[in-house]
């Protein structure tokens, strides 16, 4: 488990743009339940997620003009129990941190994985995201 020191501010990078922290499976349930959109960012300390991710996600968010309902995240290696649920919402996908997933009502109706995060600039994630925003929210 990461220490609070390296995770807080990674995680305040989305929670001062607006995202709930998801840090209880409870938590997580309830978002990704809800009637509506739900993007959940899948966060984590590498360098993909600093660089590619957090940018990307904050980027989709402040330039899209449709919009998910709620905005979410949750810290790989650290809310241990919360990403452990949200993976059983992504099955049957394998574990990847960062991930970015977006839920309409229930249902994840897209998914962008580390692979397909690692060495990409944020305006590509951006526009994958914008995209899959006009397409369901």
């Amino acid at each position: 488990m990461y220490p609070e020191e390296i995770v807080l501010p990674m995680k305040a990078e989305l929670t001062d743009n607006g995202f709930e922290d998801l840090d209880t499976p409870e938590l997580v349930d309830e978002y990704v339940n809800k009637e509506g959109t739900t993007l959940v960012m899948i966060n984590s300390v590498c360098g993909c997620s600093a660089g590619s991710a957090r940018p990307g996600v904050l980027m989709a968010v402040a330039n899209a003009t449709k919009k998910p309902e709620n905005l979410t995240t949750t810290f790989a290696g650290f809310d241990t129990a919360a990403i452990q649920r949200v993976r059983e919402h992504l099955m049957p996908y394998p574990p990847s941190s960062p991930a970015i997933a977006l839920f309409k009502n229930g249902e994840l109706v897209h998914f962008i994985e580390r692979h397909m995060i690692e060495g990409r600039p944020a305006q590509m994630i951006a526009r994958n995201l914008i995209a899959a925003f006009e397409e369901h929210c």
